[in-house]
Parts: C-alpha cells; structure tokens; sequence
C-alpha cells in the first residue's frame, strides 16, 4: 500500500434528535399559525449545528470537515402528528448549508417524525408521509424537500423505510423506524410520541440479508433506537421512573406513552413486543456487524444508567449513542451534542469524536472525555 493510500481517511459526522420544532420560538410559532421568522440568536438545533460545522461556533467550538453525515432521525419535535409547518422549518434548517450538499445527509426517521397513511376522500397519504416529503431520503418528493436523489455522492438503493449504500468496504444499512403503526406499536393520533422502537419483519430479513451477503464488508447497522441493554438506559424501564404506587411516569430520558417497558429500545417487531429480533442474531453471530448506530435516549455526555455509557461493545459490536441536537426536547435539558467518526484507510481502528454545540456542559467544541476507538473486524479501504 502506498504513503498516500494509507494517509486517506473518511469522515463521517452522525448526529439525530434536533426536534426542531421543540425550541420555543418555533412551536410558539407553529401553534399560532403563523411563518417562523427566527429572532437573533434563536437556538435553531439543527441549522445551527450545520453552520457549526461548517463555520466554526459563535463560543468558540471549531469547524470540522466531513465527507458524509448521517441523520438518525426525530427531526419533527412536538407530540402529535407533524405536520406541513414543521416540514417547512425543516427545510428552511437544512438549507443553511454552503459548502455541502443537502444530499451528502443520509437521514431515517424517528418516532416523533412518524405519520400514519390515510384513505381519505382527496386521495389519501402514504404512510409515513411527514418523514418522505420533507425528510425524504429517496428524493420521492423533491419539490418540498428539495432532496434530488441523483446528486446523492453514494447511490442509495432502496425505500424510505429501508436503504442501503456503500463507501469502499463499509456498507451502511439505514432503517426507519416504524412508530406510524398502530397504537401501541407507533404513536396514537394526538399526544405522546410513543417512545418504543419498531420494525418491519421485512425489514428485518432484509436487514439479515445484506448482513450475509458480503462477509468481507465492514457493516454499520442504523436506526433511530439503540438496541436492548447496549448503551446508556437502554434497558427494560431505563427510560421512565416508577412511582411508589407501581406505575411508571415520564422518566428523565422518555414519556411512558405506549409501552413503558421499552420506552429506550428497538421493542417491536411488527406487532411482536421485546422480540430482540437483532439482539438474537448478532448473540448468534458475534462480529456481524461493526457499529450500530442510534440515538434517542438525551443524556449528558457523561451519563450512566445500567452501567453503561454511550459507546459500548457487546457480541463483538461497538454500539454508538449519537443523541441529541435538540437542548429543550421533553422535560429535561441537555447539552447539544453530535458524533465524529474518522475512518483511516489500511486500519481497523476508527476514531470516535463528541462534538458539543454550546458550552451549558463543557466548552463548545470536541469534548475530549467522550473520545474512543473503536476495532472494526477488518480495515477500512476505499
């Protein structure tokens, strides 16, 4: 291998849960009807990370180049169903972007974006309709979500619900989740975002599939939820508090709307509840796949529930917790933050990067104690 190949090296930014909609300005605006005009220094979480990235922060926190970014979904940031006025405000975040292309983000949606379809008597709505035409990873509705598909620098094969796409040996596996089913699998109508996770079986064998396909491809696996006792509070009731009368109440990470059980987790397959679809295959399979990634569950970036942190290991997975954007989501606050993941070519080490978006926990900028290296079972090549 030459000096120069092996000084390549790709930069991946992941970051998820920017609910724009949830800063105050914004749903103050959104319930009233009127056009969000954002005042001067309005904390947009998801223009403003973008611009950070770009330009650097107002507190000091330094620009960082990335060749791709991925958006793990929960764009949409109050309890009911989105509607076209949060699609809008999406839109109008991502376009601050200069020096990269709103198709070099890969987004999925998350359980606050989803929209059950309709059959109504002016021709219905796809299901998911929110997430595919303002979000919209395949380019299916571009004239709202100005997303052209075709400008995309890694082609994507596949649905809304459930792509794929390739840079050198690492294949990404981006899947939606599925909280527009219906109740208690996805969200009811009005109130409450219906926290637990949920799957397709269709999903998931094409999930099992592609992980199979190709043994010498490095796998990273994406969806909304991390997976069950992976990372922080992703364990049974982690997300909620139980009171002494034995029910469970809004907890410091998650609403008890739906299942509280699995309020932190990827809980449903279709309508079969905790069925660890993914947890089974990868014990089964140790090393199957090399990173999965999620978000959700908004911590601090020091937090531990259930002894673990954000980036763990387990049946020879590195999972990665990459909330959150959004500082105001829910009851509780939390510091902005996002992930960084460096891949060098030749190596199977990849450098993992917490990136904070103000200074309520740290100085803004990269926050050295949430730093790690992770082994993927191969190295990376281009």
């Amino acid at each position: 291998m030459s000096e120069g190949k092996a000084s390549q090296t790709f930069k991946l930014w992941v970051f998820s849960d920017a609910h724009v909609a949830t800063d105050k300005a914004v749903a103050d605006a959104i319930r009233n009807g009127m056009e969000f005009v954002p005042p001067v220094g309005y904390p947009e979480s998801l223009a403003n990370a973008l611009r950070q990235s770009e330009k650097g922060g107002k507190l000091g926190g330094p620009a960082f180049d990335w060749d791709i970014a991925l958006d793990l979904g929960d764009n949409a940031g109050l309890w009911d169903i989105p509607d076209d006025s949060q699609g809008v405000e999406v839109v109008r975040q991502y376009s601050v972007l200069e020096k990269h292309k709103r198709e070099d983000i890969y987004p999925i949606a998350g359980n606050h974006d989803a929209s059950p379809g309709t059959t109504s008597a002016d021709g219905g709505l796809p299901d998911n309709w929110w997430f595919r035409k303002y979000v919209d990873p395949m380019g299916e509705f571009q004239e709202f979500s100005k997303v052209d598909a075709s400008k995309r620098p890694y082609p994507a094969e596949g649905t809304w619900e459930r792509y794929t796409f390739k840079v050198g040996n690492v294949r990404f596996l981006m899947m939606s989740d599925r909280n527009d089913l219906p109740y208690p699998v996805g969200r009811r109508e009005t109130g409450g975002g219906s926290p637990a996770g949920a799957v397709t079986r269709d999903t998931f064998q094409w999930w099992k599939d592609l992980v199979e396909a190709d043994p010498d491809e490095i796998k990273i696996s994406c969806h909304h939820h991390m997976l069950r006792e992976t990372t922080v509070a992703s364990g049974d009731f982690e997300g909620v508090s139980q009171y002494p009368d034995g029910t469970y109440r809004h907890g410091r990470y998650h609403g008890v709307d739906g299942v509280p059980e699995g309020a932190s987790y990827l809980y449903f397959l279709e309508d079969e509840p905790k069925a660890q679809a993914f947890e089974h295959y990868l014990e089964e399979h140790p090393g199957a796949v090399d990173i999965w990634l999620g978000g959700h569950t908004h911590t601090h970036p020091d937090d531990l529930k259930g002894g673990r942190s954000h980036i763990e290991k387990k049946w020879s997975t590195n999972f990665v917790n990459c909330a959150q954007l959004s500082k105001f989501h829910s009851f509780v606050t939390c510091p902005p933050m996002s992930r960084y993941f460096t891949f060098a070519v030749g190596s199977p080490l990849v450098r993992v990067q917490c990136y904070l978006h103000d200074d309520s926990h740290a100085p803004e900028g990269w926050y050295a104690p949430g730093e790690r290296v992770l082994e993927l079972g191969k190295p990376f090549e281009l």
